[in-house]
């Protein structure tokens, strides 16, 4: 499966923060790291969004040089919308994270649609911070939760204190993710932390996006 291994990174087209008057969008550093990992592996690496076109970023580090070089030549001028993807050519999908993610993820169902025919053809469905909004309504063919009994990783309720969005974002994602059957394994705020379940591979926050990353490789490599 590895040497023809191609992987979708999955973006938010949302751009306000809530009620903050401030703007959100991707998190820069949480698809810059897959991207580059998954290349690294010899992986073909697509973006898509929510609406297409340029999404709307956020945490970027312009002295970062896997972000820039990541913005510079990945796509991200010119996305296509989930709408527009075929799930059939890819073997794994990471949704990155970002606030963003809290507004159009969860029922957008174009990426539960991706999703959910990645993950049954036998491939890998990831995700690292708050993109694990989309999956607390992402549903299998057969009716069940996708993290429905599994272990999974998201960005805590004591993050989301901690940044002050607690009262802003639409739900804490930690408890949606319980409400939808998973088992919600949490570590210390803003350390690095994933948790992979057989084909389900999610991370706590930004500092656990390359580590993400690398657990997914050995997944697809262990499929």
């Amino acid at each position: 499966m590895e040497p023809m291994t191609r992987a979708l990174i999955a973006l938010t087209s949302h751009r306000q923060l809530g009620n903050t008057g401030k703007e959100t969008g991707f998190y820069v550093g949480e698809a810059a790291e897959p991207w580059e990992v998954f290349r690294a592996a010899g992986w073909d690496v697509d973006l898509a969004s929510v609406a297409g076109g340029e999404p709307p970023l956020d945490g970027r580090d312009e002295n970062d040089k896997t972000q820039n070089d990541f913005l510079a030549t990945a796509g991200v001028q010119h996305t296509p919308r989930a709408a527009e993807v075929d799930p059939s050519r890819y073997d794994v999908i990471v949704f990155a994270g970002g606030h963003g993610t809290m507004w159009d993820f969860p029922d957008n169902p174009d990426l539960a649609r991706i999703a959910a025919s990645i993950y049954e053809r036998g491939g890998v469905v990831a995700a690292v911070c708050h993109g694990p909004s989309a999956l607390v309504n992402l549903k299998l063919s057969d009716g069940s939760h996708l993290v429905a009994g599994k272990r999974v990783a998201g960005f805590t309720n004591d993050e989301e204190r901690a940044v002050g969005l607690a009262d802003e974002v639409p739900f804490l994602l930690a408890d949606k993710l319980t409400e939808a059957g998973a088992v919600h394994v949490p570590a210390p705020d803003f350390t690095e932390h994933v948790v992979t379940d057989g084909r389900l591979v999610t991370g706590q926050n930004p500092q656990s996006a390359r580590a993400l990353a690398d657990a997914v490789v050995q997944a697809v490599r262990a499929a």
